[in-house]
């Protein structure tokens, strides 16, 4: 029997299940940057049936609260223009725009804060869960996605200097790659270090010597 891709993950990656994702949201500590109007009562309250705990305020913080999970910020013509350092490409929590005017300056705003959904004023409580579930996943996917280019990136480095640690011993010991490689993996097993290390120390000491300024005869 076929098992479902939300519990197997796609190409063998484990992904969380859409019903452990909403479960989590009713224990989400969210907070909302909106005045104090019909609407963001209107929001506060809805989230509180959902199951989160909420804090309101207007207008957004500098720095967000540690706790806080989710953001739900309103985008105002009078405020566009201001940006708190949590606004960036990569926000550290899952970011909502709230808007009540759609113009290039507001669009251009909320992609800026790094707003991964949007909520359109007049509120309604039908899609607000579904925007608070969606954040939450791009986000989580988003930071999985940078961790892996990152794991990834540091791979092609050590790889790299592995590789040019090789061919300076193969230039300065006259041995062939497989022994450069071999009195690298001795060296490290010996110092119980990564072979990334010794192959830095080796790039390091040829590039100490190789610059070394010759002695005046």
């Amino acid at each position: 029997m076929a098992r479902d891709d939300t519990e197997s993950g796609v190409a063998g990656r484990p992904q969380r299940s859409t019903p452990n994702l909403l479960r989590d949201l009713r224990n989400s500590r969210v907070v909302v940057f909106h005045p104090k109007d019909p609407d963001g009562e209107m929001l506060a309250q809805q989230l509180q049936r959902i199951g989160c705990q909420v804090i309101t305020m207007w207008p957004p913080l500098a720095e967000l609260p540690d706790t806080a999970d989710v953001v739900f910020c309103a985008v105002r013509p009078d405020h566009a223009a201001v940006r708190c350092p949590w606004m960036s490409a990569e926000p550290p929590l899952p970011v909502i725009a709230i808007v009540n005017y759609e113009n290039p300056t507001i669009v251009d705003a909320a992609l800026r804060m790094g707003a991964l959904a949007v909520l359109v004023s007049p509120l309604r409580s039908a899609g607000i869960l579904s925007s608070l579930a969606m954040a939450k996943h791009l986000h989580a996917e988003q930071r999985e996605a940078r961790r892996r280019v990152a794991r990834l990136g540091q791979k092609l480095l050590s790889a790299n200097q592995i590789s040019e640690a090789k061919a300076i011993l193969v230039r300065t010991r006259n041995v062939s790659d497989e022994e450069a490689y071999r009195i690298i993996r001795e060296q490290a097993m010996s110092k119980r270090t990564p072979t990334e290390e010794i192959a830095r120390a080796i790039i390091h000491a040829d590039g100490i010597l190789g610059f070394a300024p010759r002695a005046s005869r």
